[in-house]
């Protein structure tokens, strides 16, 4: 009787024999891995070997997968010969530019506290209600008022659509124009109330830490399909609205309609001087946020 050889995990489980992985499989179930702790930062790898017995693929699938890794900055000395290392830094590999794709509501925030270690910080912010901006504040404004950060000079400009189109969304799944004007005050009342919030607080710095702040707002002809956020014109935080059927209750009724959530949304990082791409798209999207800002975009006072 022939008996099927059993395989060492990397955690040193034995597992029995698998179907065949890909590489994005195995990059998978190691990040998980190194993002869980059961891999600790500055801990060597098992050897590829190793992994490829485990995994049951070949060691091109697993030298891909440790690419993978490295590129997102969780592992180092990634090659042929020694094992590959868990970044000691993980906290910038998991929050930082080169993190993997994150849900706003998770990665915006690391990386507004990062901009505030800035001696001038800048923020241009171009958004459907600034919620997620207004969220993300609170840890760098926690450390100002903690003490640990302390800015001289603070910038923020925020792009939002006009009180006077037409949204493209939130609208309602049937189309009435009645729904349609409760949802428009909806957004309308949030668009002002989160801005004002976002304006109050950074404004206050002047009086608690004597920052020199400025906070400006302006409003586009048009509903952003996407988010996007510039700090200190070295990175590009960028994400999609996508649109989802919900419901929403406004005056004790209920109304389904046509939504994005932006906490929700999934935001690409970009760090100018990473690589060519990640440095034009940086530049890039400065020059696009600006030519908004000086032409189409017009005065927005944060009233109903």
């Amino acid at each position: 009787m022939v008996v099927e050889p059993k395989h060492a995990s990397v955690n040193g489980r034995k597992s029995s024999q698998r179907p065949q992985k890909s590489h994005r499989d195995v990059a998978d179930e190691l990040r998980a891995r190194i993002t869980s702790g059961a891999l600790q930062p500055g801990r060597r790898m098992p050897t590829q070997a190793k992994l490829a017995d485990e995994f049951g693929v070949e060691r091109g699938a697993v030298r891909q997968a440790l690419r993978i890794l490295q590129s997102e900055h969780l592992l180092t000395n990634v090659s042929k010969g020694a094992p590959a290392t868990v970044a000691p830094d993980l906290g910038r590999a998991l929050t930082g530019p080169g993190a993997a794709p994150q849900p706003t509501m998770g990665a915006l925030a690391p990386r507004i506290a990062a901009a505030f270690a800035a001696p001038h910080v800048e923020i241009d912010a171009l958004c459907l209600t600034s919620v997620s901006l207004t969220l993300a504040m609170g840890e760098p404004l926690r450390q100002i008022h903690a003490g640990q950060l302390k800015p001289a000079k603070v910038d923020v400009r925020v792009m939002l659509p006009s009180r006077d189109i037409s949204l493209a969304f939130p609208t309602p799944v049937d189309g009435s124009a009645d729904d349609d004007i409760r949802l428009r005050r909806r957004w309308l009342a949030q668009r002002n109330a989160q801005g004002q919030v976002l304006r109050h607080n950074l404004l206050a710095l002047r009086a608690t830490h004597g920052i020199d702040v400025r906070v400006t707002f302006r409003a586009l002809p048009f509903t952003p399909p996407v988010k996007l956020y510039l700090l200190n014109g070295t990175e590009a935080l960028f994400a999609y609205y996508t649109l989802a059927r919900s419901e929403v209750e406004i005056g004790q009724q209920h109304l389904e309609m046509y939504d994005a959530p932006g906490i929700q949304s999934t935001l690409f990082a970009f760090e100018q001087g990473s690589t060519l791409r990640d440095t034009t798209f940086v530049e890039q999207s400065h020059v696009w946020f600006n030519a908004l800002w000086e032409t189409i975009s017009s005065e927005l006072l944060l009233t109903s």
